[in-house]
């Protein structure tokens, strides 16, 4: 009778734990959110806004769903980035640790909005300008005032981005995968502004160079049809 009730106390105390776990991870989401939607806008100087978040305790998984990241002040475009899902999975024991060990970050199908002068000013040249700002202008943990608990830092094994597409005066550009890997994998880590400056640095270059390629060759198709056009009307009046 005494091992019945251990038991059931047992069987009990861990339903109970499950329920925590749960309920837990299911708040823990809002308040990623919120992390995200507060942090972001300082690191970019641009709204960021997160639909949803759902955490995983138990599995170590998450998911980010329709991130949007705006456009830096001066630019119309509703949006710079955004996506529609991102699934990410941590090792769970690492969020206990001074760096958390992010095993993966897979981002689906971006939407890219590249608003400017690919040789000039552009929303992407601003808004990493605006990144570059922050993560330069911020306090190493070594030099972080007294009783100021220092930040996390991270390591993210794999960075995969697939799926983008990038829209540019009308038309829209496919982008070819990017992988970022290894990022912070020794002791120091990464702190998260280099991180997002990582990233966001990658895919303003592949944005760029698709970008500067379009407009290239558009410029050669018109260059191209205006030679045609000299050499008609050159005809047509006997020159």
């Amino acid at each position: 009778m005494k091992k019945k009730i251990l038991l059931g106390a047992g069987i009990g105390l861990v339903v109970l734990l499950l329920i925590v776990v749960v309920v837990v991870g299911f708040f823990l989401g809002d308040v990623v959110k919120v992390g995200m939607e507060t942090i972001g806008p300082k690191v970019t100087q641009t709204t960021l806004t997160v639909s949803s978040v759902h955490i995983g305790i138990l599995t170590g998984s998450a998911g980010v769903n329709d991130l949007v990241l705006g456009n830096p002040e001066g630019y119309t475009s509703p949006s710079s980035i955004s996506v529609g899902k991102t699934s990410v999975r941590v090792a769970p024991f690492s969020v206990l640790s001074g760096k958390i060990v992010i095993k993966s970050v897979e981002v689906h199908q971006p939407e890219i909005t590249f608003e400017g002068n690919p040789f000039g000013a552009n929303n992407f040249k601003k808004i990493m300008d605006n990144v570059n700002a922050f993560t330069g202008g911020t306090t190493p943990a070594t030099n972080a005032p007294a009783g100021t608990k220092p930040a996390k830092k991270l390591e993210v094994d794999d960075f995969l981005i697939t799926g983008a597409i990038v829209h540019f005066n009308g038309a829209t550009l496919p982008l070819p995968k990017i992988e970022l890997t290894d990022l912070g994998t020794g002791p120091d880590g990464i702190t998260a502004g280099d991180l997002v400056k990582k990233v966001l640095g990658e895919i303003s270059a592949a944005t760029l160079k698709e970008v500067i390629s379009y407009a290239s060759n558009a410029g050669k198709a018109v260059t191209g049809e205006a030679s045609k056009l000299g050499k008609s009307l050159g005809g047509l009046f006997g020159k």
